[in-house]
């Protein structure tokens, strides 16, 4: 039965398990964030063997048998995304090898996350830069693996959305108000998160709904670490949405976008999102539920300023009445 309401949606139970949630590389909009590789100065794989042949041997039959269906006998992508070439570079390029490493233990294989050892992880790595044609040498290990980076030799997401055609296409302009955009898509996003601090995202799965409930079956699809990883990248890619020009507030005034402080909040939020993907990769609920009390006080320090704030300057309870998004906030403004 849920098996037939996901093919009449357009799903397959193997394409719902199988999708690679790869960490795409995240840029900015209207100018202001840009994003650096994880390299540092390390080496290249293409400057030394990075694995060993031993490795990448045990890491094909791993992938013949866990992850084949979903990106391809040529890893080129099925219902996962591509795991070679330059479409692979776009996502890993200029990172470290260990992200590969870590990304493949903490997310893989999809229907059951987490169940990989770190040898196994470790194998399939070695097997994929094998398959992308970096040397081999001696075995990868944990401590050579933060030193191989991949080359950044894909083009950049920014330049590829640069690229594209986008004549004939819709102009984007801000419809909702800005209580309405961060109801719609900050707040839910921001509530899975903290609701780490009440559940475990790794145990077991939520129980279909009776009656049938489209919401409630949603989240027996993307459920878990994986509904943590995709609130936390909606975060990340609405966010700068805020700084969007038209936008108004609430009480209809402009947001105030041109605001040192404002423009800060958001890039602060921005910022903090990086820091929360990486702990989510931990699958480790202390962790993430730490972290979660940052992101209500990123979100505090903004609200403090230009939200909480009654008709006649005073606090606020935050309520509908407040004198949203205050044009000439007092105080020390957002903190940096």
């Amino acid at each position: 039965m849920e098996d037939d309401k996901m093919r009449r949606k357009g799903f397959s139970p193997a394409g719902i398990r199988c999708a690679f949630a790869v960490a795409a590389t995240l840029w900015a909009v209207v100018g202001l964030f840009s994003i650096t590789g994880l390299a540092g100065q390390a080496r290249q794989v293409t400057a030394a063997g990075s694995y060993s042949a031993a490795q990448a041997t045990r890491g094909k039959t791993l992938y013949s048998d866990q992850c084949v269906a979903c990106h391809g006998e040529m890893l080129e992508g099925v219902v996962g995304p591509p795991l070679s070439g330059s479409d692979f570079l776009v996502d890993f390029g200029g990172h470290p090898v260990a992200d590969v490493v870590q990304k493949i233990q903490s997310t893989m294989p999809q229907q059951a996350p987490g169940t990989l050892t770190r040898a196994q992880a470790t194998d399939l790595t070695a097997y994929i830069l094998q398959f992308n044609k970096y040397p081999g040498g001696p075995d990868l290990t944990d401590a050579t693996a933060t030193q191989f980076t991949l080359p950044g030799g894909g083009a950049t997401p920014a330049a590829a959305a640069a690229a594209v055609n986008t004549s004939g296409l819709p102009t984007v302009t801000a419809t909702a108000n800005l209580a309405q955009f961060m109801r719609a898509v900050t707040f839910p996003n921001a509530n899975i998160i903290f609701n780490t601090q009440l559940y475990d995202p790794g145990k077991e799965k939520p129980k279909m709904p009776i009656p049938y409930d489209y919401v409630l079956w949603g989240k027996t699809v993307y459920y878990g670490w994986e509904a943590v990883d995709e609130a936390i990248l909606a975060l990340r890619d609405t966010s700068p949405m805020l700084l969007l020009p038209g936008r108004r507030c609430q009480n209809g005034r402009p947001v105030p976008i041109q605001n040192a402080d404002f423009q800060q909040a958001v890039k602060n939020l921005v910022a903090f999102t990086d820091e929360l993907w990486k702990a989510a990769q931990t699958r480790n609920q202390e962790t993430v539920s730490d972290l979660s009390e940052k992101l209500n006080d990123t979100c505090a320090n903004c609200h403090k300023v230009y939200r909480d704030v009654s008709a006649s300057g005073g606090a606020s309870t935050g309520s509908l009445t407040a004198d949203r998004c205050n044009a000439n906030p007092k105080g020390g403004g957002v903190a940096q």
